[in-house]
Order: C-alpha cells, then structure tokens, then sequence
C-alpha cells in the first residue's frame, strides 16, 4: 500500500515540476529590453502552404543585446517572414536588406514594462493555481485511498509530503517572477 502513496506523490511531483517548465518557458517569451530569439517562438511562417514555425524555415542570431538576426534558408521567404513578423504580437517592425531581417529591439517605456511585469505575475499566478490544483487532487486521490484500505497515518504521510512539495514548488514560482520582474524593471 505504501509504493502506491509513494506513485501518487512521485505523480504530483511530475506535474508540479511540468507546471514549472512551462512558466518558465512563458516567462522566457516576455521581452525584457533584451535581445531573446525565444519572443519569435510563436511565429509562424507560410511555407508551401503549411503554417511552419518560424524557427525551422530560418536561423535565429543576437549578434548584440539590442539586434535579433533572422536568415531565412530559402532567400524567397524573406517576405513571408517579414509578413509574419509584422501580424504576429512581437511588435517590432523588421528591416529587410533582401538576405536578412534585423529586428531592433527598442527600449521598453516604463509603461509597457508595468505591462510585461504584470504579464509575468499573471503567468506566475496561473502555474501556482496549476499546483494547487494538483495538490488538491492528490489529497483528494489519498482521501480516497483510506477508504480502499490504505492506513490513515500512512495516508496523513503522504499528505504532509504533498504539501512540502507543493511549498517548494510555489516558492520556485515566486524567485522566477521575482527574476523576471527584476530584469523587466531593469532600465
């Protein structure tokens, strides 16, 4: 009985760590006055008539802090892609020298940094939900397993490590946003 509380703790534990995962990969999507290639994740480029990402039909570089450098594999896709760019929410407008695309990336006025820095607590917010959530479930599946056989104190064990768990998680996701608001706010 006992391996079985150990599953359900080792299955919470991998969802939790999942919710993580994607925080972190959305928080990475948040530009931050930095040159990141990952805010051109969700692009996607026409080609041959497929919605293709923009990262597999070109190379993405930061030559410095301030320039993303787009190199399109394929010189006739340079439109596409600069077409792409300008109806995606980047919001950046490229330069196209006919081999390349420049994306400069301006400074972030004060505003739209309160703006990022509230984007980011939002997607902070929801990966705590996430884990409450499946903690929620988790005690819920013990509650349950009590009434299958499973000792109480055994179960009681496996709550508290539950909520350890959980504790660990939610304080990861508070030093990431608190990362992310800080290089936000950076000017």
């Amino acid at each position: 009985m006992a391996t079985d509380t150990n599953q359900i703790i080792k299955g919470a534990e991998t969802k939790m760590s999942s919710a993580i995962a994607y925080l972190d990969d959305e928080l990475a999507r948040i530009r931050a006055g930095k040159a990141n290639p990952k805010i051109l994740d969700n692009i996607r480029v026409s080609y041959y008539g497929q919605m293709t990402p923009l990262t597999s039909v070109a190379s993405v570089n930061t030559p410095d802090a301030k320039t993303l450098l787009i190199t399109p594999w394929e010189k006739p896709l340079i439109k596409e892609i600069e077409k792409a760019i300008l109806h995606s929410d980047v919001g950046i407008t490229p330069e196209n020298n006919g081999e390349v695309i420049r994306l400069g990336i301006p400074p972030l006025t004060e505003e739209r940094r309160r703006d990022l820095a509230k984007q980011a607590k939002q997607e902070a917010e929801n990966a705590k939900i996430s884990i409450r959530n499946t903690r929620r479930e988790v005690i819920d599946v013990l509650k349950k397993s009590v009434k299958d056989g499973v000792p109480e104190d055994v179960a009681k064990d496996a709550e508290e490590k539950v909520q350890k768990i959980h504790d660990k998680f939610i304080k990861q996701i508070d030093e990431l946003y608190a990362a992310k608001e800080k290089e936000i706010m950076t000017v």
